[in-house]
C-alpha cells in the first residue's frame, strides 16, 4: 500500500483522521513507531543540565517526529507504550497515570500541528506552546498537585518559569531535527512527496493538497 500523496489545512477533517486511521494497515508506518518507541524510551533518561532543577530533555524530539509521520492514531498509542515501558525500565518515584495521559496528549498536539502539514517556524512555536502551556503546565502542575499534596499555584510559579526558559531552546532544537528528517522521511516514502522540504518562517497561505490519480491507493 503507497502512502497517500494528499496535505491537509487542519486536523479536523475527515480526511485528515481517515488517512491517519490507514496508517495502522502500514506497515513502513508500524516499524517506525515501535523503532521510535524504542528510542524515545532510550533517550527519556538523556538531559542537558542549564540551571538548578533545570534540564533540556530530547524525547520530546522524538515523539514530535514519529507524530509528523504516522499521525494522532499511532501517535497516542506510542505515547502510550513509550511512557508505561520507559516507567518500566527506568521507575523514577511513583508511577501515576496522569503523566501517561500527557504522554498521549502530546503526541496528539504533535501530529494537530505536524501531520500532513506545510510545516513553519511559525506552526512550531506554537505546537511547542500549546504543549508547554497546557501540559506540562497546566496539567503538569495538577499531577504535581494530585500527587505530592500541595496547592497548585506553588507549582504553577516555578513551572511557568522553567517553561517559559526552555520554549526557545525547544523550538530552535525541533526546527533542526524537523528539517534534517522531513527530506529523508519523504525521500524514503513514509512521508507524501507533497510535503515542502524546507521549512520556512511562516506560510502566509497553506491550501489542500489534492493526490495525483497515480498516488492513489
Amino acid at each position: 500500500m503507497q502512502i497517500e500523496n494528499v496535505l491537509y489545512r487542519s486536523p479536523f477533517s475527515g480526511g485528515y483522521w481517515k488517512t491517519s486511521l490507514r496508517q495502522l494497515h502500514h506497515l513502513p508506518s508500524l516499524v517506525l513507531a515501535a523503532l521510535f518507541v524504542a528510542l524515545r524510551v532510550a533517550v527519556s533518561t538523556v538531559r542537558i543540565p542549564i540551571a538548578d532543577n533545570l534540564n533540556i530533555m530530547f524525547s520530546y524530539l522524538v515523539a514530535s517526529s514519529g507524530s509528523m509521520i504516522y499521525g494522532p492514531v499511532l501517535g497516542v498509542m506510542s505515547g502510550f507504550v513509550s511512557d508505561i515501558l520507559g516507567y518500566l525500565l527506568h521507575p523514577d518515584g511513583p508511577f501515576f497515570i496522569g503523566y501517561t495521559i500527557s504522554e498521549m496528549l502530546g503526541a496528539l498536539v504533535y501530529a494537530f500541528f505536524l501531520y500532513r502539514a506545510r510545516i513553519s517556524v511559525v506552526r512550531i512555536c506554537c505546537c511547542r506552546l500549546t504543549v508547554n502551556l497546557f501540559l506540562n503546565i497546566g496539567l503538569g502542575c495538577l499531577w504535581s498537585q494530585m500527587m505530592y499534596g500541595k496547592g497548585y499555584l506553588y507549582y504553577l510559579a516555578k513551572s511557568v518559569v522553567k517553561n517559559a526558559i526552555l520554549l526557545p531552546i525547544e523550538v530552535v532544537l525541533m526546527v533542526v531535527v524537523l528539517q534534517a528528517l522531513i527530506p529523508l522521511a519523504v525521500g524514503l516514502k513514509i512521508m507524501p512527496s507533497a510535503t515542502p522540504k524546507k521549512i520556512v518562517f511562516w506560510n502566509r497561505r497553506e491550501k489542500s493538497e489534492r493526490p495525483e490519480p497515480q498516488s492513489e491507493i
